[in-house]
Parts: structure tokens; C-alpha cells; sequence
């Protein structure tokens, strides 16, 4: 992502300025440098007339609710305190706006929508999600303001990522920790990751290191999207990645093992045993749990790995909220290593 670099005493003008042009990128954070500050920009040709450096540079993200509170604010001089409290956290994929609205607001659906535009100018469309459906873990959606399409090209951690909202499963929410493993993982590993949806993670990953990923997925939908995200970001990735369309529970068997298993485990599937069975060095294993039951869940870990005759050490890490005490969390398992 792009960002401006400024000199330290230009740096508050030129932010006003950026943000008078809905230039600023409020989700990432300023840094110094010297004498100089990088200021988070949007994907815009504007931002090269505007007499700066421009780098591509990947500037910290702000918390979440740094950022979610941006449309409370602006919604404040329409809705009621009251209100406000009832606004749900929403994603922006590409120029797609997706945000869930309760029972208490739906006579406020066209302020909500004013205050994202408002937000978020660049915005073409705003959907309301419903639930997940099916085994691919598809949302029901419908458009509440734009165009009528569900298809967009996201950008993250220096990739584009095409997704079709009604046929894939998609999570904006990870990039941090897309970008996290991707600082994890060294020039030269053998990479697998099943469940590999439209390929986020390969492609984050293949952008800064160079590694050979294989990658499973059983939707023929997201297989098609991935294969064409490969070629889309042909000229930036640094790795080679090997797309896979068949089901992990059956394709992995058949494969050797590899450095690194990164398993972007779908909720309410078990896999720990059979990507742990592929790994050598690291296994990154996601899955949902209750806040009660992080430490039984880091004793399954060890329990599989001594029934596989494997040492291993069990770091668990908070990814985000689920809902109210359950929590998406990624195992780091180190395997080689005494478990304490």
C-alpha cells in the first residue's frame, strides 16, 4: 500500500490536505523516519501529482475500533446515542461496502448508507449480509445501495485479490495476519495450505518471500478466482504457487510432507491431525474457541503431536472476536522442539 513520504514539518498540512481529498488512509497508521514522515495514502492516481515520494511500504494497522468509530461519528449528527450502540462492525472488500443491520436500526438504513459513502467515497456498492450457507461457508447477501454485483478485486499487503462475494468464502479481517505469517516464513520453504479459498494467503505470502506454496481447494468457484489471481499478480509475487482443485481430506494423503502447513481451518472442521501429519518444522492451525477452553485446546495439540511421535511447542494467538466469548485463534506449533 502506498504511503507519502513528508517532511516531519510538512506532515500535519499535507494530512489535512489528504484528507480534504479522501486521500488519507485512516486504517493504517502514520510513521517517522528520520526527518521524515510516511503518511498513509489510498490506491490513487492523485497521490503521485501531489509533489511527495510515493513508496509502496506496509505501514502498521490501527485497531479496530479506531477504526469502526469513524462512522459513529459521522453518524452521531443523525442517530441517536441510543442508536449508535446497536452499529455493527462492517468490512470493506474492494468498493464493497458489507455491513449487518439489527432490528433496532432498519428505519435507519439510509443514513447508514450515507454515513459509509460519506466514509468511504469510493464505495460502489453496499451489501447487507445474512448468514453462511452451505459447506463453502457463502453468505447471503443483498444490495442495499449501487451496482448490482457482488464481484470486486480487494487489495492487501501488495496484492489484489479478485472475490466474488456470492460464490467464495473471503475475510478481510485476516490481513494482518496474512501479512504476520508472510514475516514468519523464509526465502526457500516448501509451503502447503488446504482450504486455500481465492488464495489470500498464498499470494501474501509469495509477494515477500520466495517459497514454493502448494495449495488445496475443494469450491470450483474459488479455484477458478485463484488461478486467475495468480496471473493477476504474476509480476509481483517473489514465490511460485502450485493451485490444487480436489478435497484436502483427500489430496492432502497423497502429497509429501513440507516445511510449513498454514490451515485456514473452515469452522466446524477437524483437520488438526492431518495438516500436523504434513508438517516438519511449523504448523499455523486456526480454529474457533471458546475463551474457557484455550488450554484444552493447546493440550489436543500436544496430545497429537506425541501420538505422531512428534516434539512440539503450542503458542496459541487471539486472531479476533467470533462472537461473545468464542474467539478465532491461530496455534503457531513449532515441531523438533520440547514441549513445556
Amino acid at each position: 500500500m502506498p504511503a507519502l513520504r513528508v517532511p516531519k514539518k510538512e506532515a500535519e498540512p499535507v494530512k489535512r490536505k489528504l484528507k480534504k481529498l479522501n486521500l488519507y488512509d485512516g486504517k493504517r497508521r502514520p510513521k517517522r523516519e528520520d526527518d521524515f514522515v510516511l503518511l498513509p495514502v489510498i490506491e490513487d492516481e492523485r497521490v503521485y501529482s501531489l509533489g511527495y515520494e510515493v513508496l509502496p511500504i506496509e505501514l502498521p494497522l490501527r485497531p479496530e475500533r479506531q477504526i469502526y468509530k469513524n462512522l459513529e461519528s459521522v453518524l452521531a449528527e443523525r442517530l441517536s446515542e441510543e442508536e449508535l450502540k446497536y452499529l455493527r462492525r462492517y468490512d470493506v472488500i474492494g468498493d464493497i461496502a458489507v455491513i449487518q443491520i439489527p432490528p433496532e436500526l432498519e428505519h435507519r438504513v439510509e443514513d447508514i448508507v450515507w454515513g459509509l459513502r460519506k466514509v468511504h467515497p469510493f464505495l460502489k456498492v453496499i451489501a447487507r449480509k445474512g448468514f453462511h450457507e452451505g459447506a463453502f461457508r457463502i453468505r447471503d447477501y443483498s444490495i442495499i445501495w449501487g451496482e448490482n454485483r457482488l464481484e470486486t478485486v480487494h487489495k492487501e499487503n501488495g496484492v489484489e485479490i479478485k472475490v466474488d462475494l456470492s460464490k467464495v468464502f473471503f475475510n478481510p479481517r485476516m490481513k494482518g495476519e496474512r501479512y504476520r505469517l508472510a514475516q514468519l516464513v523464509r526465502d526457500g520453504e516448501r509451503i502447503l495450505i488446504p482450504f486455500a479459498g481465492v488464495l489470500p494467503y498464498a499470494l501474501v505470502i509469495a509477494r515477500y518471500r520466495k517459497v514454493k506454496i502448494t495449495a488445496v481447494e475443494l469450491n470450483r468457484e474459488a479455484y477458478e478466482l485463484g488461478l486467475e489471481n495468480i496471473e493477476r499478480n504474476r509480476k509481483r509475487l517473489k514465490g511460485e504457487i502450485e493451485f490444487i482443485h480436489g478435497d484436502a481430506f483427500k489430496v492432502l494423503p497423497e502429497l509429501p510432507s513440507y516445511d510449513r502447513v498454514i490451515s485456514p481451518t473452515p469452522r466446524g472442521v477437524e483437520a488438526l491431525a492431518l495438516t500436523l501429519s504434513k508438517a516438519r518444522k511449523w504448523l499455523h492451525y486456526y480454529d474457533f474457541v471458546h475463551e474457557n477452553e484455550v488450554n484444552a485446546f493447546r493440550g489436543k495439540i500436544l496430545e497429537e503431536c506425541s501420538r505422531q511421535g512428534k516434539r512440539c511447542e503450542v503458542k496459541i494467538k487471539k486472531v479476533s472476536d467470533f462472537k461473545p466469548h468464542v474467539f478465532k485463534v491461530c496455534a503457531d506449533v513449532e515441531l523438533g522442539v520440547n514441549s513445556y
